[in-house]
């Protein structure tokens, strides 16, 4: 067993200071993980995690691919494979996104009703409640 007296930087030092100070960090660590996960929250109203994850990976095999042209290489098939797989998923969340009821669809819908009208047209693409595009 750890002698106590390991974790006082001297005698003066009580158990209760000692409560206090890990009290004190446990606040902050908490305050600190309120802040980005509310954090995290705002953003996810804009981007599902899911999409920004997927999206940023596809970004890093197009990296690689480049990385070879770059190089005058010749990429291998497989990377060539998973950028046509990344590729036709990118459409598939995207159009699961972007469908009625979907996270991008709701974001355009709020989008109309802001006081800030924005510079393109992003009514044409929100279904009326009978299922008829605008």
């Amino acid at each position: 067993m750890v002698d106590e007296l390991e974790y006082k930087l001297d005698d003066s030092v009580t158990e209760r200071d000692l409560l206090f100070r890990i009290y004190r960090e446990l606040t902050t660590i908490r305050q600190g993980m309120t802040k980005a996960l509310y954090a995290m929250a705002e953003a996810e109203k804009e981007v599902p995690e899911k999409m920004r994850r997927f999206m940023n990976y596809y970004h890093d095999v197009v990296h690689v691919k480049a990385a070879y042209v770059e190089l005058g290489l010749t990429p291998p098939r497989e990377i060539d494979q998973e950028m046509e797989r990344n590729h036709d998923r990118a459409l598939q969340i995207l159009h699961d996104l972007h469908s009625d009821g979907g996270h991008f669809e709701k974001v355009r819908r709020e989008m109309t009703t802001h006081s800030v009208k924005p510079r393109y047209d992003h009514t044409r693409q929100i279904a009326k409640p009978n299922g008829e595009a605008k």
